[in-house]
C-alpha cells in the first residue's frame, strides 16, 4: 500500500501546483495526518494554490477531514477531484456542527439559583416533616400494641451510640476542660478571683459547653454512622425488601435509632460533663493551687441545680435531632456511592447546624433561669 505523499510544483506564472499521491486513508498504518497537515500548512494558507487529487488511491473520512480543516471546511475552483471524492468532501461538509454557546452574561443566572436552592430546601423540610409524623404515628401504635417494640434494635442502637462513645466524650471533655480551665486561670489570677474559676467553669460547662459538646460528638460519630447505614440498606434494597413484606421501616429502623440516641444522650451529657469538669478542676489545681475536693465541694453552692436540669433537656433534644435528621438522609440517599458519601456529609453538617440553632433557641426561652 502506497502511503499519503504529495509533490509540490511551480508553473510559469509563479503559482504553486500541490499534487496528492497513494492512499490518505487509515488503512495505512504508517500514515501520520497530523505530520501530514503541519507539512501542506504552508500551502492551506496560500489561496491561489490549486490541489490535485486525480492520483490519489483511495480516501477515507480520516483523509478527507484533514485536508478539508486546512481549506476552511470548503471547497473552491482551485481544487481538482474526483466524484466520488468530491462526493465525500460534500458530505462531510453538510454535517452539522454544535451551535456556538453564548458568552453573554445571565443576569438572571442568581436568581434561578437562588429559587433552585429555596426549593430544595423546602423539599428538605417536607420530607423531614413527613418523616416526623410518620415516627409519631409508629409511636402511637406502639402505645396500643406495646408487644411489637423493637427492643433488640433499642438496646443495640443504645449499646453502638451510648457506651461505645463513653471513651472518645471522656478524653475530648476532659482535654476540653483543661484548656479552658488553663486559659481563665491566667486572666482570674491577675484580677486576684482565684475562687470564681468555679463558678464560671461550673456554670459554662454544665449548662452550655457539656451539651453541646456532646451533640457535637455523636452528631460527627454516631449520626454518620446511622445515615450510612440506612444508606447502605437502600443500595443493597433491604429497605425495599422490608417495604414488600409489609414490615413499617419507621419502626423497624427508624424509630430504634431516634429513641436509643434521645434516650442515652442525657446520660452522655452527665458524662461528658463530668470529665470536663474534671479537666478544668485539674488545670485549676495546677494553675491557682485549688484543691479537688474544694472544686467539687463550692460547685453545687455556685451553680444552681437547675442548671443540670436544663443541660438534661438540651441532651434529649440534641440527642433527638440528631438522629432524625441522620435517619432522613439515610432514607433520601439513592442506590449509588456518590450519593452515600454526599448524604453522609450533609447528615453530619445538618445535625451540627440544627444543634446550634436549637441551643440558640434554648437559651432565648431559659434566659435568666438558673443564671
Amino acid at each position: 500500500m502506497a502511503a499519503a505523499s504529495f509533490r509540490v510544483a511551480q508553473d510559469d506564472q509563479g503559482q504553486q501546483h500541490v499534487q496528492l499521491f497513494g492512499q490518505w486513508s487509515l488503512r495505512v498504518p504508517i500514515n501520520d495526518f497530523a505530520k501530514l497537515k503541519k507539512s501542506l500548512q504552508p500551502f492551506f494558507v496560500d489561496t491561489f494554490t490549486k490541489w490535485d487529487l486525480l492520483e490519489v488511491d483511495q480516501l477515507d473520512a480520516a483523509g478527507a477531514s484533514t485536508l478539508l480543516s486546512g481549506w476552511g471546511n470548503k471547497l473552491n475552483g482551485n481544487i481538482t477531484l474526483r466524484p466520488e471524492h468530491a462526493e465525500l468532501f460534500n458530505t462531510l461538509i453538510s454535517l452539522t456542527k454544535p451551535p456556538d454557546k453564548k458568552s453573554e452574561r445571565d443576569w438572571l443566572s442568581p436568581l434561578n439559583s437562588l429559587g433552585k436552592g429555596v426549593l430544595h430546601l423546602m423539599h428538605h423540610f417536607s420530607e423531614f416533616i413527613r418523616l416526623l409524623v410518620s415516627l409519631l404515628v409508629e409511636i402511637a401504635y406502639l402505645f396500643r400494641r406495646p408487644q411489637d417494640f423493637p427492643w433488640r434494635e433499642f438496646s443495640a442502637n443504645v449499646y453502638k451510640s451510648g457506651v461505645n462513645a463513653l471513651p472518645v466524650t471522656a478524653l475530648l471533655g476532659f482535654m476540653i476542660g483543661v484548656v479552658m480551665g488553663y486559659l481563665m486561670s491566667r486572666q482570674l489570677h491577675a484580677f486576684g478571683a482565684d475562687v470564681y474559676i468555679v463558678n464560671i467553669l461550673g456554670l459554662s460547662i454544665i449548662r452550655e459547653l457539656g451539651p453541646v459538646l456532646m451533640a457535637v460528638l455523636i452528631a460527627g460519630r454516631s449520626g454518620s454512622a446511622m445515615t450510612a447505614q440506612i444508606g447502605v440498606m437502600r443500595v443493597t434494597d433491604e429497605i425495599d425488601a422490608l417495604t414488600t413484606m409489609g414490615i413499617s421501616r419507621t419502626l423497624r429502623i427508624v424509630l430504634p435509632k431516634v429513641l436509643g440516641l434521645t434516650f442515652v444522650a442525657p446520660l452522655l451529657v452527665l458524662w461528658t460533663s463530668g470529665w470536663t469538669l474534671a479537666g478544668g478542676a485539674f488545670a485549676a489545681n495546677l494553675e491557682l493551687g485549688i484543691s479537688f475536693r474544694f472544686f467539687f465541694d463550692y460547685l453545687p453552692l455556685v451553680v444552681q441545680p437547675v442548671n443540670l436540669t436544663l443541660s438534661l433537656i438540651k441532651g434529649l433534644m440534641f440527642g433527638f435531632v440528631v438522629a432524625l435528621v441522620a435517619c432522613h438522609f439515610g432514607l433520601r440517599i439513592k442506590p449509588n456511592t456518590e450519593s452515600l458519601s454526599n448524604s453522609t456529609t450533609s447528615s453530619v453538617v445538618t445535625a451540627i447546624s440544627g444543634v446550634i440553632l436549637v441551643n440558640a433557641w434554648f437559651a432565648i426561652l431559659t434566659r435568666g433561669i438558673g443564671v
